[in-house]
């Protein structure tokens, strides 16, 4: 009997928002070039044969709506993947991880002390683009998305409470982001709020977050869709 391969584009999680037109053909062609490949760091990052740790502690209102328990993707799974690798199996995280893909900045997220990566939900690169203007960043603007990218990077694996005890931190782009806050959860450059902070991965933190940071400005909402 055929055996059923679970990989992070197959799996189906509850819909997490109206995805209507959501990347479009932009989406399609990344995917397809991602998994053109020979499929390598796309199998379901399990700890097969390995003895069982602490499942890391992940924080934030939206964790309840990621995977979880035994759920590919779960919190302990992604412990000692590859960033961005990791990044494939949030299904919160489609644009983020199709913009790390595009820019080429997959070897920027592991950084020679770590990384902390704030990365924001599609729901808030909807309401910060345009379908266009994401478009165009993804597909023709490389500097400009790798900028934008780097406003969501800071040196060092940096936990949620070292974040709020250090107070601000500073960006790869050298953008110093205030952070307040605790009990689970933090405000960052009062404009973004962490909504599942703390994910474990190789040589970084995932800290999700709910609003898009750096000075592009705003095209997206209600009025952002495509041109026609």
């Amino acid at each position: 009997m055929a055996r059923h391969v679970i990989t992070p584009r197959s799996r189906t999680f509850p819909r997490l928002r109206p995805r209507a037109a959501a990347l479009g053909a932009v989406a399609l062609s990344l995917v397809l070039a991602g998994t053109g490949c020979s499929g390598a760091g796309t199998a379901s990052p399990t700890a097969a044969g390995a003895a069982p740790k602490a499942a890391p502690v992940v924080s934030g209102p939206l964790c309840d709506l990621l995977p979880s328990g035994s759920d590919p993707g779960n919190p302990a799974a992604l412990a000692g993947q590859p960033a961005e690798v990791a990044l494939q199996w949030l299904p919160v995280l489609t644009t983020f991880e199709a913009a790390v893909r595009a820019s080429g900045m997959s070897a920027d997220l592991h950084g020679g002390s770590g990384m902390t990566i704030l990365a924001p939900t599609d729901d808030a690169f909807a309401a910060k683009f345009s379908e266009d203007d994401l478009d165009r960043l993804l597909l023709a603007d490389r500097d400009a998305l790798r900028g934008l990218l780097r406003e969501h990077l800071v040196a060092g694996s940096r936990s949620l409470s070292d974040l709020v005890a250090a107070g601000k931190v500073t960006t790869l782009a050298g953008t110093t982001v205030t952070v307040t806050g605790g009990g689970g959860s933090a405000r960052l450059a009062d404009q973004a709020d962490t909504v599942c902070a703390d994910y474990q991965v190789a040589g970084a933190r995932i800290h999700i977050i709910n609003h898009v940071l750096g000075s592009l400005p705003t095209t997206g909402g209600p009025g952002g869709h495509r041109a026609h």
